[in-house]
């Protein structure tokens, strides 16, 4: 996918994937000898929040690395295909996070996600203008060019936008903010947003792409997801953290069904789709589903579910997105 003349190429990690700067998780130097290898894959850092943020992941004194191996607020059903966590966006903020000066020696195209958590309209608005404000300031320093992912779906974060009508005044707002910063801007939704929404959002002229899709809320979507089949139990088991999100082979038709829709309302800006891409042919149904909208495969819990495979499903998105028909309108060129 070409954005603003920079080429992110057609397979996207999901953000945090690899961590937020490429240093993984201690499992993949395990099954590292098995296939989990991301040749080929964009770099999508962590989404990182403007301040420090304890979330519900304790962390080193690195602010960067879990304390447990296992931590307590991430659920995984290997042999159900699905990963519920509740994280939080734990980490060490924007500030931390450039003090490593590990995004600044980049040297291949990446993404630096963020979210603003603030309580408040306002609060998070100024979060926005204080993220771009730093991160303009920087952009010189930087040896690669990058883009901008906002997450506005992390269902652990405690956000709430109000009407559809607030969240979608909110976002117009924050691609004003962001337009300054003249660099490629992606939104990141889940699919409870529904593509009318998005449609709406993508006629401001800072808009240049779609990600969908993020975890899917617990309880959302219950005439389609059998939440006490996956977890055994109709409370879910993270419900002190505030029920988590959901990742795995059950978001796959919920994300057909998404890009089906989206394509009927006449979404035009390129989209970066992921969610339930466990093997090989489920990128052909995620290509299929998007009539000539999907420009990027986003690889996500495969890396945890089914980590042997990630090299293989890397491999063959890219081949598949580039025997997609080129679409005619080129955006941000």
């Amino acid at each position: 996918m070409v954005l603003r003349g920079i080429d992110f190429g057609s397979v996207w990690g999901h953000s945090g994937v690899q961590g937020f700067f490429g240093e993984g998780y201690w499992y993949h130097k395990i099954l590292w000898w098995f296939g989990l290898r991301f040749k080929g894959m964009t770099f999508v850092a962590k989404t990182t929040t403007l301040e420090q943020r304890d979330g519900n992941m304790p962390m080193k004194e690195d602010g960067i690395t879990s304390l447990r191996l296992f931590p307590k607020c991430v659920v995984v059903r290997l042999r159900k295909g699905a990963v519920l966590n509740a994280v939080g966006l734990s980490g060490p903020g924007l500030r931390g996070l450039l003090r490593f000066r590990k995004w600044q020696i980049r040297t291949e195209p990446f993404f630096i996600s963020f979210m603003a958590v603030k309580k408040t309209r306002d609060e998070r608005l100024l979060e926005v203008r204080e993220f771009a404000r730093i991160l303009r300031m920087f952009l010189p320093v930087f040896n690669a060019r990058i883009g901008v992912m906002i997450n506005v779906s992390c269902p652990n974060a405690g956000v709430s936008y109000g009407t559809e009508n607030d969240f979608i005044s909110e976002i117009w707002n924050v691609l004003d903010i962001l337009s300054g910063l003249r660099v490629p801007i992606v939104m990141k939704f889940s699919l409870t947003t529904r593509p009318e929404v998005v449609k709406k959002l993508e006629l401001h002229s800072a808009y240049d792409a779609t990600c969908v899709s993020n975890t899917v809320p617990w309880g959302k979507f219950p005439d389609k997801i059998d939440w006490e089949g996956l977890f055994g139990s109709k409370e879910s088991p993270l419900a002190k953290f505030g029920g988590g999100g959901l990742s795995g082979f059950v978001l796959l038709p919920l994300l057909e069904d998404w890009l089906n829709d989206a394509a009927k309302c006449g979404l035009e800006k390129p989209i970066a789709a992921g969610g339930g891409i466990l093997q090989k042919k489920d990128v052909h149904r995620v290509l299929e589903a998007g009539q000539e909208l999907v420009q990027a495969i986003c690889i996500g819990s495969v890396t945890i579910l089914r980590g042997w495979r990630t090299q293989g499903v890397i491999s063959e998105a890219i081949k598949a997105v580039s025997n997609q028909p080129v679409r005619e309108k080129v955006v941000g060129g």
